[in-house]
Formats: C-alpha cells, sequence, structure tokens
C-alpha cells in the first residue's frame, strides 16, 4: 500500500512537525482532538494508523473496531494505555518513542536529586520568608555515594550518563541479561538494595511493576536512601513511601508522577477528598514534587514527533 493510501488519524495534539512531515512523506492526515471514545471507535475503521499520546485507552473493544488499522503510534515512551497484546495479536504494529525524551528524563531526575540533597527547595523558600538559616540547610554530597537504578533502557541508561560527572557508583538492575554500559554495573537486586544510598526508577507500569515500591521493598535497603521516581506513579504504594519518609527510611523523595494520576496524565483526581498521604507530601520539606513533566521538555517535545514520523515511514517502507 502506497503512501498516499495510508490514512492517519491523530487524536492528541503534537509538536507541527509530525503531520507536516507525514503531509511531505504522501500520508492523508486527519485530526479528532475532541470526540468521545466511542465517536473515534465509530469511525476507526477508515483509518490505517493512529497518532496518540494518552487520551483513552486503546482497548479490545476499540481494537475490534479498527479493522484496518496497521499501527499505534504513542508519542511517549509508555504503552501502558495500550492492549498491546490484543494488538500485536490482530497485526498492529506499536510505535512507541523513548528516544525522544529520555534525555529530559535523565537531567530531570539528576535535578531532583541534586536539589533534594542540597535542600535547595527549602533554602530557597526560607530566604524568601526572610529566614537566614545556614545551619538548618546543610546539604549532603554525591561523591561516594551508590546511585541504584532500577530499570536500565533508554531512561535509565540516560541517568546513569548524566551522573559520568560525579564520583558515584552505579548500580543498575534490570529484567533483561546483560544491560549493563561503561556507566553502570549489573547487580541483583538485592545487591542493589545493600549497596545502594540513592534509589532511581526508569521502569515502566507493568503488572510485574505494580506497587514495587512498597514497605517489604523499602525495608530491603539495607540503609537510609533518597528516592527518585520520574517513571510511573501506580509502581509505587505512596502510604507506604509516606511511612518510609516518617521513619527516616527514606531521606527524600523526588516524585515527577503520583499514584494517583489518571490515565491521561493530564488530570491528578477525580475524587473530590484527597488522600492523607498525598496530604502529607504537600506539606513535607524533604519531598519534592513536579506534575509528570520529566520528559517534557521544549526539546523533547520535538524529538518525540520525529521519532514517531521516522519509525512510520521505516514501517510502512518495510
Amino acid at each position: 500500500m502506497s503512501n498516499q493510501y495510508i490514512k492517519i488519524l491523530h487524536i492528541d495534539s503534537n509538536h507541527p512537525l509530525l503531520w507536516e512531515q507525514l503531509e511531505q512523506a504522501g500520508f492523508q492526515n486527519e485530526a479528532d482532538f475532541t470526540s468521545s471514545k466511542a465517536e473515534i471507535e465509530a469511525k476507526i475503521q477508515d483509518y490505517h494508523g493512529i497518532v496518540i499520546r494518552s487520551r483513552f485507552k486503546i482497548d479490545k473493544a476499540f481494537i475490534d473496531k479498527a479493522t484496518n488499522l496497521k499501527f499505534i503510534a504513542r508519542v511517549g515512551a509508555g504503552l501502558e494505555s495500550i492492549d498491546c497484546d490484543y494488538a500485536i495479536a490482530n497485526n498492529i504494529q506499536l510505535i512507541a518513542a523513548p528516544e525522544g525524551n529520555r534525555n529530559a528524563v535523565g537531567e530531570h531526575a539528576l535535578g531532583m536529586l541534586l536539589s533534594l540533597m542540597n535542600k535547595l527547595n527549602r533554602a530557597d523558600r526560607l530566604v524568601r520568608e526572610g529566614k537566614w538559616i545556614r545551619e538548618g540547610n546543610r546539604g549532603y554530597e554525591l561523591e561516594g555515594k551508590t546511585v541504584g537504578i532500577i530499570g536500565y533502557g533508554n531512561m535509565g541508561k540516560s541517568f546513569a550518563k548524566k551522573l559520568k560527572g560525579f564520583d558515584v557508583d552505579v548500580l543498575c538492575y534490570d529484567i533483561q541479561d546483560n544491560v549493563a554500559d561503561e556507566n553502570a554495573k549489573q547487580v541483583s537486586l538485592s545487591e542493589l538494595q545493600q549497596k545502594a544510598d540513592v534509589l532511581s526508577l526508569h521502569i515502566p507500569w507493568t503488572p510485574e511493576t505494580d506497587k514495587l515500591v512498597n514497605s517489604e521493598f523499602i525495608n530491603g535497603f539495607a540503609k537510609p536512601f533518597w528516592f527518585i521516581n520520574t517513571s510511573r506513579g501506580k509502581n509505587v504504594v505512596t502510604d507506604d513511601l509516606v511511612l518510609a519518609l516518617q521513619s527516616g527510611k527514606i531521606l527524600g523523595a523526588g516524585l515527577d508522577v503520583l499514584e494517583y494520576e489518571k490515565i491521561s496524565f493530564e488530570n491528578l483526581f477525580i475524587e473530590t477528598e484527597r488522600p492523607k498521604a498525598f496530604d502529607y507530601l504537600l506539606q513535607a520539606e524533604n519531598v519534592l514534587l513536579t506534575p509528570h513533566i520529566a520528559g517534557w521538555t521544549y526539546e523533547s517535545h520535538e524529538k518525540l514527533a520525529q521519532v514517531i514520523v521516522d519509525k512510520i515511514i521505516k514501517l510502512i517502507r518495510q
């Protein structure tokens, strides 16, 4: 099938280069950023490709109606909003772009870690309040510490590369064998828990990683540690994280993602009542919160779009 017969439906806005380059390559682009999932399902049989971020879940019901769909392209790293197994069983190719925002995530994780260890946010706030407190804002250095990374794919490797300029030992744990490189040594999970002073998560949200960081997992660490999560909020049991912050087992937490996020990542709550654990995070001085923006830079916005364009063109030309 030639490019001009490939109709692509865009259901989320993205960097304009994505639309422009697909058009230049001969694809037919159509956009629908407002219709409901049911309304999209009613017409999805007319399209050969769909470009999404995370507006709604691509489930079995959706895929059953997408009788001509050849690919689903998600402008991002994770594919948890898609029933991947069912899509593949229906000969639909899955395209993601972890290469596009890995640098952004690596830099954000490092920024969070340095801010936590040096109490930058707390110190800044106190000075603005007219409080010049030096001893109470004494920080810690990364030098000599051991950084543990769980998940050593695009994001984990990017973070490890950023740590190259610091005198630290970097350990990684991954379910895949032989993923280590010059920036990290691959070890067992138990060894990582024995040695780490810092833990950074770079894993997808899957049945295996759901609620991974709970009290049992946290208490398996030999030392108190700093915790960074730029992966997915549901990989962490927030109630257990708060207990560890209160006990001092976790020295500080940098959280770009939260357990309470909805699948679109655009909203935090549907419920009106806030969980007590979330209220604790909001007032804790050793917690740094950002709204799922680690991979959301101006540069990654463009990089993500370019990766998706390149992968779509390569797929169709095969």
